[in-house]
């Protein structure tokens, strides 16, 4: 078994970068030769399809599917983007999209909210008909890099440089990607595999892809985001999800040493079942966690309106602002009042009403400026979204 998984075996290749020879690896074209042995992986697959479909379902017991997919979203970008090493928490994203002040370094929190605007375009476009191609990756490319610390790294634009995993230089990289003169060949291939539908199902092939996008290193940053919003991507265009509801990275993010190992293990020994048996595994857990997640707010959300229905007269209101509290649990009066087109004394008025019944709070402490936060379902979203320690 051994001896075949060396077939699978990328070739090494010598480039130069400065006056340093080093070996660079070309990844053999997907599908893996020999053919992958799937026996040992088929309840796996039957149980992620099964939690997949049970999760995509999930717009049947949702009162605003939207709303849904508006946090899901965010939190996948928060997390793709906290295993590059953003220190960003949704909080801090939130306050941001409401041009509010935040807690740490702009260009992180910057970073998540491209992340967004790329998953958007891209899941736009494909919805209009357009393939999952080398030209839409660039183009997400572009939106994921259109400002903060990648802006300087050619948004767009595939490398015409070597680039290199960890260390200072690829004379002591980890791994070093193909060179760039063999860049759109093997990215040709991957597209080609994208859309070869007849060799293994959308899962496996999205598993595949995944880790062939993250040898080829196509871009001079924002590889590994990208990398994981391909598989998101390929599964609605597959129809395998109709909403971007699967947030995988909660799972690498908590996994991430066992991640890059078994990225690693696939270019040095052709170890692709390994792999594939850790992406199921983190589909599985993922997809139940997305299915609970929206079961505690759609619990949340029937108990605390049957709170402020209590109100009487202030209640109409008041749960006007809770329906703009339940998609973004971080208030300020004067946007909750721009957004709601309600005068800010009134909305000031049910918000104490609020935090009377214990719904939100007052964050900040000040008699200026304040926040008020929609605790208990930020707590529900905030499951697994702590930065990483640097």
């Amino acid at each position: 078994m051994k001896d075949e998984n060396k077939q699978r075996i990328g070739d090494l290749v010598v480039t130069s970068f400065g006056s340093e020879r080093v070996n660079a690896y070309v990844p053999r074209p997907l599908p893996p030769a020999p053919a992958l042995r799937l026996d040992g992986l088929l309840h796996l697959i039957e149980k992620a399809n099964r939690e997949l479909g049970r999760l995509d379902g999930i717009a049947t017991i949702l009162p605003s599917t939207d709303l849904f997919i508006w946090m899901y979203v965010r939190k996948e970008a928060l997390l793709s983007s906290q295993i590059e090493g953003t220190q960003s928490t949704l909080s801090d994203l939130l306050l941001f999209e409401d041009n509010e002040t935040v807690g740490v370094p702009v260009d992180d929190v910057r970073e998540v909210s491209n992340y967004v605007l790329a998953m958007e375009h891209g899941i736009n476009r494909i919805r209009s008909g357009f393939p999952l191609s080398l030209r839409l990756i660039r183009e997400m490319h572009e939106k994921l890099l259109t400002s903060g610390r990648g802006a300087s790294k050619n948004p767009g634009e595939f490398r015409a440089s070597q680039n290199w995993v960890q260390g200072t230089r690829p004379g002591n990289a980890l791994f070093v990607p193909p060179p760039p003169d063999r860049l759109i060949e093997c990215l040709g291939d991957l597209e080609k595999f994208i859309h070869q539908r007849d060799t293994y199902p959308v899962l496996i092939r999205a598993a595949l892809a995944h880790v062939q996008f993250e040898t080829i290193h196509p871009f001079l940053d924002g590889n590994g985001r990208l990398g994981r919003l391909l598989i998101t991507l390929m599964l609605i265009e597959d129809q395998a999800l109709t909403q971007p509801t699967l947030y995988l990275s909660l799972f690498l993010k908590a996994n991430r040493a066992r991640y890059y190992e078994l990225l690693q293990s696939v270019r040095e020994h052709g170890d692709w079942e390994n792999w594939l048996a850790f992406f199921l595994e983190g589909v599985i857990a993922t997809s139940k966690q997305g299915f609970e997640t929206a079961q505690k707010l759609v619990k949340l959300f029937n108990e605390d309106e049957l709170s402020v229905s209590s109100l009487g007269r202030a209640a109409p209101t008041a749960l006007r602002v809770l329906a703009d509290l339940k998609r973004r649990p971080l208030l300020s009066v004067p946007t909750a009042a721009a957004r709601l087109k309600i005068s800010q004394p009134t909305i000031q008025s049910s918000l104490l009403h609020l935090e009377k019944l214990g719904i939100v709070r007052e964050i900040t402490g000040r008699q200026r400026g304040r926040l008020y936060s929609y605790k208990r379902c930020l707590d529900i979203l905030n499951e697994g979204t702590e930065p990483l320690a640097r």
